[in-house]
């Protein structure tokens, strides 16, 4: 599709950063085997081959020989000739270049170790409710993002060094305001939900649903949305998330729970939109930086489309419910289509975040905002984090944890340093609104596709539109390109507004 030329020094250049991201590929595949089964007692010694691997990715991306291609390439008479794939891989090599160069090359292996380490220690304190367990390792890791950041050095908000990483070109400033107009609007929103006499009943979701026959839906929902099994595969781990090994190779897990069928339903759709973006890149941008999505917000814009907009609308259980019932019999037999599409949409406030709601989902994604902001800034310590995350949960979601399972240790992110992560969740749904508005008038017969359960044209529109440019388009140029305009909560509030205000009857 793009038709790369590529001159000697180009051939070379491509050589060694595909040395780069093959290290990167065997790093993913020991950290997923590391998440979803490997013996505890070997978690010490994976940690330190993965940190290995990291280090020696380190020392390849700030490497002098590194320096001197892309002092080559930056040259004016060189870079007027180079393709724009050439000059996206070069661009997002000097990006690299530039954020490690000054870090120590131990300073980062400590790092990596670190956050390897970390993650084991989270999935224990979870399970034992015990944060004074996690607490050390979110410390040293906070310690070491802010001197990160002094080494990096900032405008404005310390934050708005890590937001850069997730999400070019979206700073503190802006997400105030995206974020005081979506509160402005989910909040009355929500509270006419909940004065709602006529309220949805969920509890048949609740009953007991065997973890082997949901893992059976999952596939077959997988299947059906578009995510290619020959490409991948569906595993369990304590926090549901999608890995890219390599263009043919991209996994997804979720979390199977016996008296919960829309946790892993609805979080393997999640997933499957992540991963259907992966397996759908540009094959020619394989092996390069540009073989990834375009930010993190794009990417979560996909795994919120697949998993909201179409996974929990009614024209897709038109199609699919009759399945779920016959996997279900003595659960489901007596449930309609109707009664089961309020019930997988019933607001209520919730500790989780990812089995919220869609209208309240984006108000647990403004609390860790917050607190990241907070302790990155140094206005707020690790050690107050559960006090501060009760009180916040119950400003924003009038809800607060009994436990610190169910509220600060919830989320595996911080155990892995991605701070300015969530945020990306947010503007995900804004940026999925915003295709969604224009999906429906680019291809007329949308309602009837998902009606059908034919889902094949609306995965080409998203290839050709998104997922093919992979991160060679910043965000800004994919939202432009696809909707002619940037960013704008509008279509969100108004897609929320119209879709509670019928299952509520508002």
């Amino acid at each position: 599709m793009f038709n790369i030329k590529q001159s000697n020094t180009e051939k070379s250049f491509l050589e060694f950063v595909q040395k780069i991201k093959a290290y990167d590929s065997a790093q993913s595949l020991l950290y997923w085997d590391m998440v979803t089964g490997m013996p505890e007692k070997g978690v010490s010694k994976r940690a330190s081959i993965i940190s290995l691997l990291s280090t020696e990715v380190f020392k390849m991306s700030t490497s002098d020989k590194m320096k001197e291609y892309l002092d080559n390439f930056s040259r004016q008479e060189v870079n007027k000739d180079l393709d724009p794939v050439m000059k996206g891989i070069v661009r997002e090599c000097k990006k690299n270049y530039d954020r490690f160069k000054k870090i120590p090359e131990d300073k980062y292996r400590d790092f990596v170790r670190l956050k390897s380490e970390a993650e084991s220690i989270w999935k224990k304190a979870k399970q034992n409710d015990d944060f004074n367990l996690f607490r050390p390792y979110l410390e040293k890791i906070v310690d070491y993002l802010n001197e990160f950041i002094d080494i990096w050095g900032y405008e404005g908000n310390k934050y708005n060094t890590l937001l850069d990483h997730y999400e070019p070109g979206v700073t503190v400033e802006k997400l105030d305001d995206i974020f005081t107009d979506l509160k402005a609007s989910i909040v009355p929103l929500l509270k006419r939900v909940k004065d709602a006499q006529d309220k949805p009943d969920d509890s048949f979701l609740k009953e007991y649903y065997d973890p082997a026959t949901q893992e059976k839906l999952c596939e077959l929902l997988l299947e059906e949305i578009g995510y290619d099994f020959k490409a991948g595969r569906l595993d369990e781990s304590e926090h549901p998330f999608t890995i890219g090994i390599n263009s043919g190779d991209v996994r997804v897990t979720t979390h199977y729970y016996p008296h919960n069928l829309t946790s892993a339903l609805f979080s393997s759709l999640h997933e499957g939109g992540h991963a259907i973006y992966d397996q759908n890149i540009d094959p020619e941008l394989d092996e390069t930086p540009l073989h990834d999505g375009a930010s993190m917000g794009i990417h979560e814009s996909q795994s919120r489309f697949w998993e909201n907009i179409i996974g929990r609308s009614y024209n897709f259980w038109k199609s699919y419910y009759g399945k779920v019932r016959k996997l279900f019999p003595e659960q489901l037999n007596d449930i309609s289509l109707d009664e089961f599409y309020r019930a997988i949409n019933k607001v209520e406030p919730s500790m989780i975040r990812v089995e919220a709601d869609e209208l309240t989902y984006n108000l647990h994604i403004m609390v860790r905002y917050e607190i990241e902001k907070a302790l990155i800034n140094r206005e707020l310590e690790v050690a107050e984090l559960p006090e501060v995350w009760n009180q916040k949960m119950k400003e924003y979601l009038g809800i607060e944890p009994e436990n610190d399972k169910e509220g600060v240790l919830q989320d595996v992110h911080w155990s892995n340093a991605l701070f300015g992560y969530f945020p990306s969740y947010a503007l995900g749904n804004i940026y999925a609104a915003q295709f969604y508005n224009t999906i429906k008038k680019e291809i007329n017969n949308y309602d009837e596709l998902i009606s059908k359960g034919h889902f094949q044209p609306i995965k080409e529109w998203l290839g050709d539109k998104i997922h093919k440019y992979g991160k060679l388009l910043t965000p800004t140029e994919i939202i432009k390109k696809v909707t002619g305009e940037e960013i704008n909560s509008r279509y969100l509030i108004k897609y929320l507004e119209n879709k509670y205000s019928k299952i509520y009857k508002l």
